[in-house]
């Protein structure tokens, strides 16, 4: 995957990258150098550099990291760590890539973290199919050991592929010997969570750049930025660009900016997709206009969520696209939550009628309700993303949803699929 910076300072968590290789221990001090000691950085001063950076989880819902370290801290029990590398998002890549390429940035933020909670334990989860995070973090750790590196005990653990596999009590239950189903809060994972014990998870993305703030401090890492959303942040662009793959950018990049840094498009494109399949769909038009901060998404109706930008090709039935994800998203639900159960299948056969031109009358105004009713219920947010990604696909393409209507499918249904999805997915009935 390539990491093109696009301004100046930059790439600060890719700078150890080399040619697709796992960076070994010693290149990778040389490149970031040591951690700084307990005597030099203890729970407190770390607690503090994580609220002045101002630095924010990268998983998907932007919580601030100082403040769920702090209730990890503060909960009663001995606390543990699980870095989160289940990349449950189909199109995003850049957790794979950190795993793969850079573990011991990741481990070392998981090292900080843990310092800072008071936990002696940490867990670094991935997805079954992703050998190579476990064999790049298997012989990062040997080699950690080696050094006697770390204070905390690491252990691996492998998760399904699953949607909802990196859904933070999903993921607790899995480690406890369960299946990857999202539980009702409270209690929070933060006070009782795997083997019942404060919890504290962060995507692995956010512990790489606590390592880097740990390293060089709070005001470095200001330095990019906004004053809303600080520092850089990795995404994953695809789709009709010459250079697909994962990028570094500072936090509120213009989305042209990043589409330059890529090679340009690679031709017309119908629509972007911002923020993976729980994203919205923003007219093409929209792209040259858009910065790629949580804040000015916002005034769109969009946000970054896990930074996967699909630029759809003009080439491609966004029809299409939007129905087979659908599709998966409801087959992908843990079946547990009467939105999820009943709502999202009923969406996705909804789109599915559209689709074949063999929708009711009130197919659309169906949509409508549903994808308003749905948000905010059940364990998870599973039913707000599908809604969401559903009603602005209605919105931003809507001449060719009502054509489909009339008509059927059109001549690019048959185009190779963009949006894709673990092929074990199940089929939809």
């Amino acid at each position: 995957m390539p990491a093109v910076a696009t301004i100046a300072g930059l790439p600060r968590l890719l700078s150890g990258l080399s040619l697709g290789e796992t960076i070994e221990l010693d290149r990778h001090l040389d490149v970031y150098g040591p951690l700084p000691t307990a005597r030099e950085l203890d729970a407190k001063a770390i607690l503090t550099l994580a609220e002045r950076s101002g630095l924010r989880g990268r998983g998907g819902a932007a919580f601030p990291t100082a403040t769920k370290l702090r209730a990890v801290s503060a909960a009663r029990g001995q606390a543990i760590v699980v870095a989160n590398g289940c990349e449950s998002e189909p199109i995003s890549a850049k957790d794979a890539l950190l795993l793969r390429e850079l573990p011991h940035l990741v481990l070392d933020g998981a090292e900080i973290a843990a310092r800072a909670v008071g936990a002696d334990e940490a867990i670094v989860a991935f997805e079954t199919p992703n050998s190579s995070a476990r064999a790049s973090l298997e012989s990062a750790l040997s080699e950690r050991r080696a050094a006697r590196l770390d204070s905390t005990r690491f252990s691996l653990f492998a998760a399904e592929e699953r949607f909802l596999s990196g859904q933070e009590t999903a993921l607790v239950s899995q480690i406890n010997g369960g299946p990857p189903r999202p539980s009702f809060v409270p209690p929070r994972p933060t006070d009782r969570g795997v083997a019942r014990r404060p919890t504290l998870i962060q995507n692995v993305e956010t512990l790489a750049n606590l390592a880097l703030i740990a390293r060089y401090g709070a005001a470095w890492y200001r330095e990019l930025g906004t004053a809303a959303e600080t520092g850089s942040r990795l995404v994953t662009l695809a789709g009709a660009v010459e250079d697909p793959g994962v990028y570094e950018i500072e936090c509120g990049t213009p989305l042209h900016a990043l589409l330059a840094a890529a090679g340009g498009i690679s031709g017309e494109i119908a629509g972007v997709l911002v923020g993976g399949y729980f994203g919205s769909w923003l007219p093409a038009a929209r792209a040259g206009d858009l910065e790629l901060s949580n804040e000015a998404l916002a005034r769109h109706g969009a946000a970054l969520g896990c930074g996967a930008i699909v630029a759809l090709p003009a080439s491609s039935c966004p029809v299409a696209e939007t129905v087979r994800v659908a599709i998966y998203l409801a087959t992908e639900t843990a079946n547990q939550c009467g939105p999820c159960v009943h709502g999202t299948a009923a969406i996705a056969r909804t789109l599915h009628g559209i689709a074949e031109g063999k929708a009711p009358g009130t197919a659309f105004v169906d949509l409508e309700r549903w994808t308003a009713e749905l948000p905010g219920r059940g364990a998870c947010h599973h039913p707000n993303g599908l809604a969401n990604f559903v009603s602005t696909a209605l919105r931003t393409f809507a001449p060719q949803f009502d054509d489909h209507a009339r008509r059927g499918p059109c001549d690019a249904c048959a185009a190779e699929p963009v949006l894709h999805f673990p092929t074990s997915s199940a089929t939809f009935a």
